[in-house]
C-alpha cells in the first residue's frame, strides 16, 4: 500500500512544506515518493509499489475540462476492470494501469459519490483546483486508514496519527475520553477516535469536503437489513460465489503475492480459491504460518484446541502450495513491544502485535502482498456471543472481560473506576440501539444482527487496524478478501438458521467450501491467532517492565498503583480482553503504553 498526507489551509493563506509528515511514515511506502503544492494546499505520498509500478506515481494530477485534480491514493481496487469500462463507455481514456488513476477519474466523473462505485480498501484524497477544495474518502469497512485534524487555521489528514502530529505541530493530549478508551475500550477504539485530543479518524463508508466554510463529512454507504432468503442451497451457492470472486479479484498483482495459511476455516477458504487460481495459469502459490519459539508443547485450552502447524503444513500439501513456517524467537517478541506500540500509534495487544511485526518482516523478504483471512468471523457468526444471547446482555462488550482489570492498576484519581465503568456502558447500550435492524427478527435473528453490527463496528477494526499497522510497518501490503463488503451485505439478511445450521459455528462458510477443503479442515474448531506459552516470556517483559518503571525518565511510573500491581503479579491469571489477553499481555500492553507515552510526549490533561 502506501501513505498519504497533506494540508489545506482554511484561511487561503500560504501552505507550509513541512516533509517530515510524510517522512514518519515512510515504512508504508519504501518504493517511492512525491509531493503536490499550490499556495493552499501540499499533498504526500510514500509509495509501495504494486500495480503499475512505471505509471502509477504520486501525487497524480489530471486535466479535464480546464481544470486540474490531484490524487494521493493508499489502496486497491477490486473492480478496476468495471471502473476502467464505465470511463472508457464515457469517452475517457486512462493512460495507466494504476488504480490511482481510475480513482481520481471516479471523482471527475461522479463527485462525492465517487466512492459508491469503488469496490476495493482504499483511503485517498483529491484536491480540486477549479473548486478550490479537498475531497477524501475511506473504504466501506476501514480496511485503510485515514486521519485528520484541525488545528492553527489549517486542515491535516494522514495515514496514521504521527502523521499528523509531525505536520501540524499540535501537542498529543490525552484527555479523559481517550484515557477512558485507553482503559476501559482498548485495543478497540469508538469509531471517530484516534485516541489522542483534535484528532479524528474518518470512519469506515464516509467521504467529506474541505473547503473554506470548513469540514463536511458523510457517509456514503451503511449496512441496511432486509430479509433474505430461507433457501438454504441457493445461500450456499452464492456465498461460495462471492467469496471465490472476492478472492479472484485480489490476485492481481503485479509484484510476488502469498497468503497466510494457518490451517484453520478462514485462512483455508482463502488458500484454496488462490492456490486453484495460481494452478489453472501453471504457477505455485506460496503460504506462510506462524509459530512461536517452544509453543509445540503447550497444553490446549477452550480457545486454543489444537496447534496451527497440525493442520497448515498438511493442507500446503494437498493444494499444492510451497509452504513457510516462521517461528519467532521468544525474545524478539518481548523485545518489539515499544516499536509494535509505535507503529500501532497506541498501546496495542502486545505480543500478538510484536510477533506479527516480525512475521511480516520476514514475509517481505519475498513477497510484497499477502491475502489474510481476517473479517470472517464477524461476518459468518465465528464468535461465541453471536448464540449465546447472555452474553450481550452483560450491558458490556462481550469481548471485554473483567473490566477494570487495566483501571485498578492506576491511581484511582486517574482511572476514576466508578465513572470509568457507568460510561462503558453507555458507550454499549448506545452502540447496541444503533444496530440496523427490521424490527421483524424473531430472537435468533436479532441477536445475530445486533452481535454482527457490535463485530463489525468495533471489534473488527481493531483486527484490521492491528494487521494494516504492523504490516505497513514492514512495507507489506495485506488483502482481506472476506472484507468485499458485498459478502456482508449478503450474509447480513440470512436467517440464522442457515448461518449455524445445525448448532454449528459459521456452518454456510463450511457448507460452501465444501468439496474445495477436506473434511477435517472443515470440521476444525475455531483456533484464534497464536499467543506464546512460553513462561520465559512473562519472565521477559517482566523484567522489561520493572526496567522501565525504574527508569527516571519512565511517563508511565507516576501513573501506576504499585500496590494493585503487586497484587497482580502476585495473584491469580486474568483475561481482560478477548480469547487471548492475560497477564503476560496485560505486562506487554504496560510497555507499550510507557513506550507511547515516552515517544510521542504524551501530556494528560
Amino acid at each position: 500500500m502506501c501513505s498519504i498526507a497533506g494540508i489545506y489551509d482554511l484561511h487561503g493563506g500560504e501552505c507550509p512544506d513541512v516533509p517530515l509528515m510524510s517522512e514518519c511514515m515512510r515504512h508504508r511506502g519504501p518504493d517511492a515518493r512525491g509531493s503536490f503544492r499550490t499556495q493552499r494546499t501540499v499533498l504526500y505520498h510514500e509509495r509501495l509499489s504494486v500495480i503499475d509500478p512505471e505509471g502509477g506515481a504520486q501525487p497524480m494530477s489530471v486535466m479535464h475540462g480546464g481544470r486540474r485534480y490531484t490524487i494521493v491514493y493508499n489502496g486497491e481496487l477490486y473492480n478496476a476492470e468495471g471502473v476502467r469500462a464505465e470511463l472508457r463507455r464515457r469517452g475517457l481514456r486512462p493512460t495507466t494501469a494504476s488504480d490511482t488513476e481510475l480513482a481520481l477519474y471516479a471523482y471527475i466523473l461522479f463527485g462525492e459519490e465517487a466512492p459508491v462505485h469503488l469496490n476495493g480498501i482504499f483511503a485517498f484524497a483529491v484536491y480540486d483546483e477549479g473548486r478550490d477544495c479537498l475531497f477524501f474518502a475511506r473504504d466501506r469497512l476501514g480496511v485503510k486508514p485515514l486521519y485528520y485534524a484541525e488545528y492553527g487555521g489549517r486542515f491535516y489528514f494522514a495515514s496514521e496519527v504521527k502523521g499528523i502530529l509531525a505536520g501540524s505541530g499540535m501537542p498529543a493530549r490525552l484527555g479523559r475520553d481517550g484515557l477512558f478508551e485507553l482503559l476501559y475500550l482498548s485495543p478497540v477504539t469508538l469509531p471517530e477516535s484516534a485516541v489522542l485530543e483534535g484528532i479524528r479518524q474518518v470512519p469506515p463508508a464516509y467521504a467529506g469536503t474541505v473547503t473554506a466554510e470548513g469540514l463536511s463529512l458523510y457517509r456514503y454507504w451503511e449496512l441496511l437489513p432486509c430479509e433474505g432468503s430461507s433457501d438454504g442451497r441457493s445461500a450456499v451457492e452464492n456465498t461460495r460465489l462471492l467469496l471465490t470472486d472476492a478472492v479472484r479479484r485480489q490476485l492481481v498483482s503485479d509484484v510476488p503475492l502469498c497468503t497466510l495459511l494457518s490451517g484453520g476455516l478462514d485462512s483455508s477458504a482463502i488458500t484454496a480459491i488462490a492456490a486453484a487460481a495460481y494452478r489453472e495459469r501453471g504457477e505455485v502459490l506460496e503460504t506462510y504460518s506462524f509459530e512461536y519459539e517452544d509453543n509445540k508443547d503447550y497444553a490446549p485450552t477452550l480457545f486454543q484446541p489444537n496447534r496451527d502447524d497440525d493442520y497448515a503444513a498438511i493442507l500446503a500439501e494437498e493444494l499444492g502450495t510451497r509452504h513457510t513456517v516462521l517461528t519467532v524467537p521468544t525474545e524478539t517478541v518481548a523485545a518489539l513491544l515499544p516499536e509494535a506500540a509505535i507503529g500501532r500509534d497506541m498501546p496495542g495487544q502486545a505480543d500478538v502485535d510484536s510477533s506479527l511485526l516480525y512475521f511480516c518482516g520476514e514475509i517481505k523478504r519475498r513477497h510484497t502482498v499477502t491475502l489474510s483471512g481476517e473479517c470472517a468471523d464477524e461476518i459468518f457468526g465465528g464468535y461465541p456471543w453471536f448464540y449465546r444471547p447472555e452474553m450481550l446482555s452483560r450491558d458490556v462488550f462481550p469481548w471485554i472481560h473483567a473490566e477494570g482489570a487495566r483501571a485498578s492498576l492506576f491511581v484511582p484519581e486517574l482511572a476514576r473506576p466508578d465513572e470509568g465503568r457507568e460510561r462503558l456502558r453507555e458507550v454499549y447500550r448506545a452502540a447496541v440501539a444503533a444496530a440496523p435492524l427490521t424490527g421483524y427478527e424473531g430472537e435468533e435473528d436479532r441477536t445475530a444482527r445486533i452481535a454482527t453490527h457490535l463485530s463489525v463496528g468495533y471489534f473488527m477494526p481493531n483486527l484490521l487496524a492491528r494487521k494494516d499497522r504492523m504490516s505497513m510497518a514492514r512495507g507489506l501490503e495485506v488483502r482481506v478478501p472476506f472484507a468485499d463488503h458485498r459478502i456482508l451485505e449478503y450474509v447480513y439478511s440470512l436467517p440464522w438458521s442457515i448461518k449455524h445450521r445445525g448448532g454449528v459455528e459459521k456452518a454456510l462458510l463450511r457448507d460452501a467450501m465444501q468439496g474445495l477443503l477436506p473434511e477435517r479442515i472443515l470440521t476444525r474448531k475455531k483456533s484464534p491467532y497464536p499467543k506464546t506459552h512460553n513462561p520465559r516470556y512473562e519472565a521477559l517483559v517482566l523484567r522489561l517492565l520493572n526496567e522501565r518503571l525504574e527508569s527516571p525518565d519512565s511517563r508511565l511510573a507516576p501513573l501506576l498503583d504499585r500496590a494493585r500491581l503487586r497484587a497482580l503479579l502476585d495473584g491469580e491469571d486474568v483475561t481482560w480482553f478477548g480469547q487471548l489477553m492475560s497477564r503476560p499481555q496485560l505486562l506487554g500492553w504496560l510497555i507499550g503504553l510507557d513506550a507511547w507515552l515516552t515517544a510521542y510526549h504524551v501530556e494528560i490533561v
